[in-house]
């Protein structure tokens, strides 16, 4: 194990010597025993950038130590314009716009997200020359829209018992496995997490429990044994998960699965790439493949007459294009995997992915509790839906449904609808499901796949697939986030043999800490309080995001100008995010665009749309300081990242009221002034509020806090408010009055909410928003992306 970092005043000393001059790159081994350590370290070619910390010893022609190898939690990567100029072969030190003849690798691999970045690890780790590029950002994708499980499959093991599939079998052991893996080597981006399957019938209690036992065992013969399954009574239950709706309960069981936080492992992933050696360059689009004539392997592998030998891209941000050579070409671009096979073989190249749609919503913590998930096995359609506490809030879903392929895909109202529906069916009654409580929505692309060699091309492959194009172009595709790693090691298997490339030793990812991991532990956080003078929550998501790198951030971080916390200014109000983690971001994890940072760096714009649009012009002022950009660039930000936010499901002032103005009966009017609550976490506005209470005082004529029901009738009359008798029996059922015939102000305000509520149903079902979308067979869900 490596030992623990020193005092962070020392590294901010260290750095202050090294400047910027402290690019060098890092040698990560593994934490396991010398020997295994020392056999890590044969099987590749270490970065030839070794760093002494704070000298660059082996630059100096000095001997380097075991202790020059530990990981500095400072280390600053090449930066963006360095790795840029590598791609075109020149000096890291060319100006910008300068021509080069093209660097020359042994893989270049196109697609930035999980996959790609894992296969740049792989790669890397084995001492080949590595390129990424990715046209977007890292996760801008599907990796970062995934449901944030680390799992098996509970569902997939089900099926392979009842039908007796030993393939899916496999998939599940293999899954588990990769799991275990998974949380080694990024202890402090995943954790294990119960997840609760609640029981409200007593015959369902051993059939799920033998589920929850054959899958703790599965797990400890993979390898993997997280925490076992358990049995809580129905009193328990509720202790552990007081939102669940009581009537029928009568037990729940308990299992664990691993979650993590997506995009940040995406963006550890290219970092820890770079560490050993590879050159990664995000918003860089392949627009050509160029080929040759093939003088070797012809005929093997579906290899045909020409082979491709290098790509032509362009630079997103400059317009900037240039070519890259390579013995060979990865496509890993997930749903895009299709747009890269056709400039292979052209437009009429037939599609092998089918992509499917899943949405989840995020709803504010007190939908679940802080460290247990809930798993509602059997929905209304069959399909599966996860709850699961993420990031101090709660994520929900997932849909399924066929879509198209497109950047950035948005959730429609009827699948959001559907979710909430769902979900309130096993909350408590004392929790009113409403649309304001969510607080963003997105959809992500699930890349379901086809083999074009398969007798039945219809079919879709179960988990991953590799396929080689008679060029060479070698396509991955498929699979899900817990196998990243596995299906990179298939790939680059599969790479080294087909373009004949030498690796300096074989594949040794399982034993690969990530960046920020080497010196990380569970209560690093207590140093960064006690050392920089941050709020708790602060350094404990400094902590849980960037690991040992967490000391590189509380050093950027801006002095508050309170007398606590001394560092730390917030981005957002109620998130942790800080001010410093945007000068991070920029300086040391290639954040390039606005959009980079609220939804990839941080996270914010995934939990909570509306307070990432407020934390914008920060953001925006920090990174023109950084990157020296002028007002046009910075009003083209902001336009760019309002449009990227609809997409997580923003609404616009004019979209609410129009939601509003559609309904087909009065509801309680809303101020000109106001925004409509629809779409907002509270019920009313501040003016609504003071009118409602105005109006309950005026009738309150012995101010004895209560009014009669017929001055409660009265008032709802002159809001002019007209419900059915459908309606008045939905609000009577929201809403438990003290049957004194007396109705105090919590009450009345009660009955307002619920006829809100009730006439927003109404009109949603009018429209169709109740009815469910498309859904594709259920045999394709189970959580996860």
């Amino acid at each position: 194990m490596w030992k623990n970092i020193r005092q962070p005043l020392k590294f901010t000393a260290a750095l202050a010597a090294g400047g910027a001059a402290t690019t060098a790159g890092i040698l990560y081994a593994t934490r396991d025993t010398e020997s295994s350590r020392t056999a890590t370290k044969s099987s590749y070619s270490p970065p030839n950038f070794l760093l002494r910390h704070p000298l660059h010893a082996e630059a100096q022609g000095a001997t380097t130590s075991e202790k020059d190898r530990q990981p500095n939690s400072l280390w600053t990567p090449p930066s963006r314009a360095e790795q840029i100029n590598a791609l075109k072969g020149l000096p890291k030190d060319a100006p910008a716009g300068a021509i080069g003849p093209g660097g020359e690798f042994d893989l270049i691999i196109v697609g930035g997200g999980a996959t790609g970045s894992g296969c740049a690890v792989d790669a890397s780790t084995r001492g080949l020359k590595v390129a990424l590029v990715e046209r977007d950002d890292f996760a801008s994708g599907t990796s970062s829209r995934s449901t944030k499980l680390v799992h098996g499959g509970v569902r997939y093991l089900e099926k392979a018992f009842w039908e007796l599939d030993y393939e899916q079998y496999k998939l599940v052991k293999e899954a588990l496995h990769e799991r275990g893996v998974f949380l080694n080597i990024a202890p402090y981006l995943s954790y294990q997490l119960p997840t609760m399957i609640p029981l409200y019938k007593w015959w369902k209690l051993p059939y799920y429990w033998a589920g929850c036992k054959a899958y703790d065992a599965l797990a400890a013969l993979s390898g993997d044994a997280l925490s076992q399954s358990y049995f809580l009574s129905k009193r328990k239950a509720l202790e552990a998960f007081p939102m669940l709706r009581q009537q029928d309960l009568v037990a729940a069981l308990v299992y664990y699965d691993g979650a993590h936080n997506d995009a940040r492992m995406n963006v550890a992933l290219a970092l820890t790439a770079v560490a050993h050696g590879a050159v990664v360059a995000n918003h860089t689009e392949v627009i050509k493949l160029y080929k040759k004539q093939r003088k070797t392997f012809l005929g093997k592998f579906n290899l045909g007459s020409e082979e491709i030998t290098g790509v032509r891209v362009r630079d997103n941000l400059t317009g900037e294009e240039y070519d890259v050579k390579a013995k060979g070409v990865i496509n890993a671009t997930g749903p895009f995997t299709d747009g890269v096979r056709k400039l292979d073989s052209g437009e009429h190249t037939p599609a092998i992915v089918a992509p499917s749609a899943g949405v989840h919503i995020v709803l504010p913590s007190y939908y679940s509790p802080r460290n247990m998930g809930l798993i509602d096995p059997a929905t209304s359609d069959g399909r599966v839906i996860f709850f699961l506490p993420w990031q101090g809030s709660t994520i929900a879903g997932t849909t399924d449904s066929p879509t198209e392929v497109t950047p950035n895909p948005i959730p429609t109202e009827s699948e959001i609808t559907w979710i909430l529906k769902e979900i309130e069916s096993y909350l408590s009654s004392e929790i009113q499901v409403r649309r304001g409580d969510v607080m963003a929505a997105w959809s992500g692309i699930r890349p379901l796949v086809r083999d074009p060699h398969a007798k039945n091309t219809a079919a879709l492959v179960r988990n991953h697939m590799l396929h080689v194009s008679p060029s060479g172009l070698l396509t991955i595709a498929g699979g899900k986030w817990t196998t990243y790693r596995e299906m990179a090691q298939e790939t680059i298997d599969k790479a080294i043999e087909v373009f004949d490339l030498k690796p300096t030793g074989p594949c040794n990812t399982e034993h690969v800490l990530l960046l920020g991991s080497h010196n990380w532990s569970k209560n690093q956080f207590i140093k960064l309080v006690q050392h920089f003078g941050l709020d708790t929550d602060v350094a404990q998501h400094l902590s849980t995001s960037y690991g040992d790198r967490a000391w590189a951030v509380a050093t950027v971080a801006n002095l508050t100008g309170e007398r606590w916390p001394v560092r730390g200014k917030p981005l957002a109000v109620g998130y942790p995010y800080i001010q410093g983690e945007v000068r991070y971001a920029v300086q040391r994890e290639y954040a390039c665009t606005a959009v980079d940072v609220i939804a990839r760096r941080t996270r914010l714009a995934f939990l909570n749309a509306q307070a990432a649009l407020e934390a914008l012009p920060t953001v925006i002022d920090i990174m023109a300081e950084e990157l020296n950009w002028d007002q046009a660039r910075k009003d083209k930000e902001l336009a760019e990242a309002k449009e990227f936010l609809k997409f997580m499901g923003l609404k616009t002032f004019a979209e609410m009221a129009q939601a509003d103005a559609t309904s087909a009966t009065p509801d309680i009017n809303f101020s000109d002034k106001d925004d409509p609550t629809f779409y907002t976490r509270t019920h009313f506005t501040s003016s609504e509020l003071e009118h409602y209470k105005t109006l309950f005082t005026s009738r309150d004529r012995d101010s004895d806090g209560q009014i009669t029901s017929n001055d409660l009738s009265g008032i709802l009359r002159t809001l002019g408010i007209r419900l059915t008798p459908v309606e008045m029996e939905r609000v009577i059922g929201q809403v438990e009055l003290n049957n004194s015939g007396h109705v105090e102000f919590l009450e009345f305000l009660e009955v307002l909410a619920a006829v809100k509520d009730v006439k927003r149903r109404s009109q949603m079902k009018q429209q169709g928003q109740w009815e469910g979308s498309t859904e594709l067979s259920t045999e394709r869900s189970g959580g996860g992306v």
